[in-house]
């Protein structure tokens, strides 16, 4: 089926190739052979002309007594006012096209009145000035037929008026052959209808092969990635051809999306592992000590069992937010007061004293809420004996990208203790999911490693950031940037 559909490819790009020659050629042989057979036609018309002239010369000049005669190899005809031929040439058997089909000249029975006459052709209006022995300059064509000596040809009339003494104004048919126009076109055609096809013909393999080769890295690609998806091996790499072309530019972000996605996956299976991990302790221990007390009543430690399930509680909905926010769920754009809301985080708190600016942001305040949270709870986890929380305003900027608020508008909540502070070269370890330092396990209180990872990602999604650093009294210090509301 693939085969098929490359092959399929191939063909509409060598058929669409193919007529689009052919349109050019055949536009390009009419242009040529109407050149072609109007040059020659004017040629032609030119020799007809100057014969008609030539014949008119002579009986210009001729005596009133002299008969008229024609002395030419083409068919000549002479005829008077009334269409009654005086002269023709003697091989003339046949004639069309011209005034008259007459081929024996008849004895002028009354000779014009000295150009006084009118042409019946009603085209000699440009002649009735003539006077005698004067030629026309205007010349007229028309095409018809003539047999000479029992040969028919085509030929090309020109028609000449003629003013002379004593029989008015006479006009001359002069022909001119067109068997070498003819000729010429039906050479020029024969050579089109051969050359064109074989032309086609060229042009088509031409487009088959070139197709094919471009087409090659297109199939190769296509065939690591079946392999990919057969061994499910997201380590391997598609092709990538020297090309530097789109081809290649394909393959390129076919490689990195393959990364993405290797990253992904790897990224998936580490929090599956972690988060069984995670789970495995609380549920052992929960189930010990259910078992225990279906034994020993007396035994049973209530308290325990209850921190078990908190903890495994707060596991599970830490799972359940990282699991909707990786699915992609948008934050929500309720507008409220951050301020007042670390204020409301920080209630009831030892050890914690909160200076809040009203700052207005949007989303959603549970998520935004949760993130207060968790950098409160980890700075109580970490801290000697006091965290401090201040909420403020940022117009200088500071952090890419805005969500709804103009550009360097920024609400800041900063949370700070007094502990040892985070080394540099983990302050963006610890925001790495189920990441927790050697100190933070020997201080920890049952967390999974979640909270840092959970603050970041929201915040991301509410288009701010979550930064750490060194607090001025040499613990901790979190930033949390959110763009202000409009």
């Amino acid at each position: 089926m693939r085969g098929r559909v490359f092959g399929s490819v191939r063909s509409r790009a060598t058929l669409a190739a193919t007529l689009v020659v052919a349109v050019a050629l055949v536009a390009a042989g009419t242009a040529v052979l109407l050149s072609l057979r109007s040059n020659l036609v004017g040629e032609a018309g030119t020799e007809a002309e100057h014969t008609a002239r030539a014949v008119a010369t002579d009986i210009a000049i001729k005596r009133p007594d002299q008969p008229l005669s024609v002395d030419k190899d083409e068919p000549v005809q002479v005829v008077d006012e009334n269409d009654k031929l005086l002269a023709a040439s003697e091989d003339l058997e046949r004639i069309s096209g011209t005034g008259t089909d007459a081929v024996r000249p008849q004895p002028q029975t009354s000779p014009g009145g000295g150009g006084s006459g009118e042409d019946s052709d009603d085209d000699a209006d440009d002649d009735l000035a003539l006077e005698p022995g004067e030629i026309s300059d205007h010349t007229t064509f028309t095409n018809g037929t003539a047999t000479l000596d029992g040969e028919t040809d085509d030929y090309r009339f020109a028609k000449v008026h003629v003013e002379v003494e004593g029989r008015g104004t006479l006009t001359v048919y002069a022909g001119a052959p067109l068997s070498a126009e003819q000729g010429a076109v039906r050479t020029a055609l024969t050579v089109m209808l051969i050359g064109f096809p074989l032309l086609l013909g060229v042009v088509s393999a031409v487009t088959w092969l070139v197709t094919r080769r471009a087409l090659r890295p297109v199939e190769g690609i296509r065939s690591e990635m079946a392999a990919i998806t057969a061994s499910e091996d997201l380590t391997r790499r598609v092709p990538v051809p020297d090309t530097h072309d789109e081809v290649a530019h394909l393959a390129l972000t076919t490689n990195e999306t393959l990364a993405a996605l290797q990253t992904s996956v790897d990224r998936q299976r580490r929090f599956v592992a972690d988060a069984s991990h995670e789970l495995r302790s609380p549920i052992a221990s929960l189930r010990t000590q259910l078992e225990v007390g279906a034994a020993h009543p007396e035994l049973l430690d209530l308290d325990g069992a209850v921190v078990d399930t908190v903890r495994l509680q707060g596991l599970a909905a830490d799972l359940l937010l990282l699991a909707r926010l990786d699915a992609g769920e948008r934050p929500g754009d309720t507008r409220f007061d951050l301020g007042a809301l670390a204020r409301e985080e920080a209630e009831g708190r030892a050890g914690v004293t909160v200076q809040a600016q009203a700052v207005a942001v949007a989303g959603t305040r549970g998520q935004v809420g949760r993130v207060l949270t968790n950098l409160l709870d980890n700075a109580q986890r970490h801290a000697r004996s006091a965290v401090t929380v201040t909420v403020r305003r940022d117009e200088s900027g500071g952090a890419g990208g805005a969500r709804g608020g103009g550009e360097g508008a920024w609400a800041v909540v900063a949370v700070a203790d007094d502990g040892d502070g985070v080394a540099e070269a983990d302050q963006e370890r610890i925001f790495e999911r189920f990441v927790r330092l050697d100190e933070a396990r020997s201080r920890d209180d049952g967390g999974a490693g979640l909270g840092l990872a959970i603050a970041r990602d929201v915040a991301v999604r509410h288009g701010g950031t979550l930064t750490v650093s060194r607090a001025p009294a040499g613990g901790a210090l979190f930033e949390l940037r959110l763009p202000q509301a409009q």
